[in-house]
């Protein structure tokens, strides 16, 4: 067994411990709707290169100026998650309620479709019930959700954006932390954050294949911090998932073998992007084990170097703008540690700042 894998499975019996959760466990208390003050007049319709953030924290999502800051909010729903943005504009929300669909030009929700999986009260925490992940099919006729079902192993949801119907569900992992879909269209993947895979899904048969993802191992169960969050689909069809900052993941879902590369932030991951040049971002929350380090983003270029970044406290997803200059990183991170804001990242220089921003920011999009 690795330092990281003792050091985080010693962890597990005092965080249990110290917050009085379980691997199952929720909050029942509605969520804060707090009023969002802007700090920039808010213009008539949404300018690209605008930012939204779903408010893990509240039940809404907030349109954010990346130079001057929040601009509007949207109700959405009770404790919103993961988010994608169409190219007709239109923001697909997952909310412990459903999937809010939000015009983002004129910042409006128009509705807002409900899961056909039972996942109990909406509920506020990092194990409420409902959606989780969420993509869009590249034609963008399609949204799939991963669905949390607390105690038991999520579904994927898949939604006609015409008619705003769910038209088929799919048994997944537990806790689908992460959907991604591959670049043709053609298969679904949804993370298994407490169940240790990846579960691919043809999006003609809605046929699954489950992929285990667990280069420390499943020792631990669902107490174990040592498990895949976010994967990243790579051009030539495989995933990317960080680990801890040690170990990168690239699995092939074509015959389902994982190998490891090294990475060298060390530090307990989460969020993970690719950038148009191949370039991946990891997110890094902070440390699990008495010896790791504090939160950074790794920079990761397609031929493996890489930089790390510090960040200041936990973080959660990344999004990069369209010039792929610049990172945004969100502060909402699933856990205790979380903050309201979200962090800028010059990709060239390193070089960081903070911008306040929505409430317990997790999913982010640039329009």
């Amino acid at each position: 067994m690795t330092s990281r894998a003792r050091g985080a499975l010693g962890a597990i019996a005092v965080v249990l411990l110290a917050t009085g959760c379980t691997a199952t466990g929720a909050t029942a208390s509605s969520p804060p709707t707090a009023a969002v003050t802007p700090s920039a007049p808010a213009p008539a319709r949404t300018a690209q290169g605008t930012l939204l953030v779903a408010d893990f924290g509240s039940d809404t999502v907030t349109f954010v100026d990346p130079e001057r800051g929040t601009l509007d909010s949207v109700k959405v729903g009770t404790a919103p998650y993961g988010l994608v943005v169409g190219e007709d504009g239109r923001a697909w929300v997952a909310t412990a309620q459903g999937v809010a669909v939000v015009d983002t030009g004129t910042r409006e929700k128009v509705g807002r479709i409900p899961y056909t999986t039972e996942t109990g009260p909406a509920t506020t925490g990092e194990y409420r019930g409902g959606g989780m992940g969420i993509a869009l099919a590249p034609d963008g006729k399609r949204v799939y959700v991963g669905v949390n079902v607390p105690d038991g192993y999520g579904v994927l949801e898949v939604i006609d954006t015409a008619t705003r119907k769910v038209t088929g569900t799919v048994p997944v992992g537990r806790r689908p932390f992460d959907v991604d879909v591959s670049r043709n269209g053609g298969e679904v993947y949804a993370t298994g954050h407490d169940s240790f895979d990846v579960t691919a899904v043809r999006a003609d048969t809605l046929t699954p294949r489950r992929f285990e993802v667990a280069p420390y191992g499943t020792q631990g169960g669902l107490g174990s911090w040592l498990k895949p969050h976010y994967a990243a689909v790579r051009d030539d069809g495989k995933l990317l998932l960080p680990f801890e900052g040690e170990k990168l993941a690239v699995l092939d879902p074509r015959t389902g073998k994982v190998a490891i590369e090294p990475m060298t932030a060390d530090t307990h991951q989460h969020g993970a992007l690719l950038t148009p040049d191949g370039t991946l971002l990891a997110v890094g929350t902070g440390p699990v084990g008495s010896g790791d380090d504090d939160a950074s983003l790794t920079i990761r270029t397609a031929d493996g170097k890489e930089r790390v970044v510090p960040l200041d406290g936990p973080h959660e997803d990344v999004a990069v703008s369209r010039d792929g200059r610049t990172a945004y990183v969100t502060g909402g991170f699933t856990r205790d540690g979380f903050w309201d804001g979200i962090t800028v990242v010059d990709l060239k220089s390193g070089d960081t700042h903070r911008l306040p921003a929505g409430h317990r920011p997790l999913g982010i999009a640039v329009l």
